[in-house]
Parts: C-alpha cells; sequence; structure tokens
C-alpha cells in the first residue's frame, strides 16, 4: 500500500514540475481598445535606465506607432517626467518599420533612462515585427 501511495504522489510531483515548465502565454502582445500593444516589461528585463528597468506599453494600429506609455518604474520622477515629456512622442504615427529603425536623440539630464526607453522601443517594435 505504501508503494502505491509514494508512486501515486511521485506522479503528482512530476507532473506538477513538468506543468510548471511548459511555456507560458505570450503576454507581450495583446489587444486593448482595438490596437495591438506590445508590453516590454519581459523583453526589456535587462535594460536598465539610471536606476532600474524602463518599461514600456507600444500601442500600434494599422501597423503605425499611436503612442509610447511608461510603466511604473524606478527612475527618479524628476528626470524620468523630462523622457515622458520630450522623448515618447517621437515613434508617434510613424510606419513600425520606420520607428523601429529610427535615431532618436535622448533627453539632455536623463542620458540612462533615455537610453533604455530608447532600447526598449526597438526591442518591442523588433518583437512585434516578427511575432504580428
Amino acid at each position: 500500500m505504501k508503494k502505491i501511495i509514494l508512486g501515486g504522489l511521485a506522479l503528482i510531483a512530476l507532473a506538477a514540475t513538468l506543468q510548471s515548465a511548459l511555456p507560458k502565454g505570450d503576454d507581450i502582445i495583446t489587444k486593448e481598445d482595438g490596437m495591438t500593444v506590445v508590453n516590454t516589461t519581459e523583453l526589456g528585463k535587462d535594460v536598465v535606465g539610471y536606476v532600474a528597468t524602463t518599461p514600456l506599453k507600444i500601442y500600434i494600429q494599422k501597423n503605425k506607432v499611436v503612442k509610447v506609455e511608461a510603466l511604473k518604474n524606478q527612475e527618479t520622477p524628476k528626470y524620468f517626467v523630462k523622457v515622458k515629456k520630450q522623448l515618447l512622442d517621437k515613434w508617434n504615427d510613424k510606419k513600425v518599420s520606420e520607428a523601429a529603425k529610427m535615431k532618436v536623440d535622448g533627453v539632455t539630464g536623463a542620458t540612462f533612462s533615455s537610453d533604455a526607453v530608447i532600447k526598449n522601443v526597438q526591442l518591442g517594435l523588433e518583437y512585434y515585427q516578427k511575432n504580428k
């Protein structure tokens, strides 16, 4: 009887391990308000600004960037507000292929944060092009 119970428990443990190893659904590209949204939280997990990562949502409709939105981050608010005001709209109304290749200047005084945002946009748009 003990062997049957131990064997059953071993099978349950194995099944749980295999289930956790299966790939999760793609939460990087989703739909929101009729637009395709690329979330760079996972894509840009190694892209660090001045303090930490700078995740974004990139809204795309009809193969054009509608807007880039900053998600919650740990960057210094005083400087990141400059990035939000001066940088995030640079890709608006551009075709995805054009926006992905753009050379965008960072914001003076917020260089690390700017570089991280630019890299996140590039990663997000490249991912979109490969997976749309």
